[in-house]
């Protein structure tokens, strides 16, 4: 294989497991594993639109946005020291989502999911003021952790679920070293704290 489709396959993998999906994964495996697999179909869209809108549209449209308004390509804005700004978008969106939930008394597991996103979001963008997580590989480590909590919190076996989680994290982290925008010790680290903070988000808050 070429260098060429070597980082082609490696610019697609980036594109398709963007940080912001890490909620609506958490949804769908909420609705097949857990008791919630017994609500209406109309309710299950409802929530997957309104989560889909806050936790990926809104902060995807503002960050864009917000790259183009400094006339910065997406290689110039993943420098350490421009990421702030986007964290904070994120971090907004997240808290409204949060609070939109709360208003229309959904079931608390679910906002869990979007907790889980929000620690992730807010302890990644406190570790980038001195080193340059990886939000990418945070994002699969927090569904990885999201999948330990709710096997123990339903009781089923998680184990063919993480091999395939373990799998997609590795594709991704590679994907974002070969990019050259993150070291081994970066994927590894956000893999790592996004798995510690989507436990402690469906588990103890």
């Amino acid at each position: 294989m070429r260098e060429k489709e070597v980082i082609m396959m490696a610019k697609a993998l980036s594109a398709a497991f963007t940080p912001f999906y890490l909620p609506v994964v958490g949804l769908l495996a909420l609705f097949v594993f857990s008791y919630l697999s017994l609500l209406p179909w109309w309710i299950k869209i409802y929530i997957l639109l309104l989560v889909c809108t806050f936790t990926i549209l809104l902060p995807t449209a503002l960050i864009r946005t917000y790259r183009r308004y400094q006339g910065w390509n997406v290689v110039e804005m993943g420098t350490k020291e421009r990421r702030l700004i986007p964290y904070v978008i994120s971090i907004m969106s997240y808290l409204l989502c949060y609070y939109v939930l709360s208003v229309n008394h959904i079931p608390y597991i679910i906002g869990s999911i979007v907790m889980a996103s929000l620690m992730i979001q807010v302890v990644c963008a406190i570790v980038n003021q001195w080193w340059k997580i990886s939000t990418h590989t945070a994002a699969i480590g927090g569904v990885a952790g999201a999948i330990m909590a709710f096997a123990e919190i339903f009781s089923f076996n998680p184990v063919w679920w993480l091999c395939l989680i373990f799998i997609m994290g590795g594709l991704v982290g590679t994907s974002r070293m070969l990019l050259r925008q993150h070291t081994l010790g970066q994927v590894t680290g956000g893999f790592l704290i996004g798995m510690a903070c989507a436990i402690v988000a469906v588990l103890f808050v």
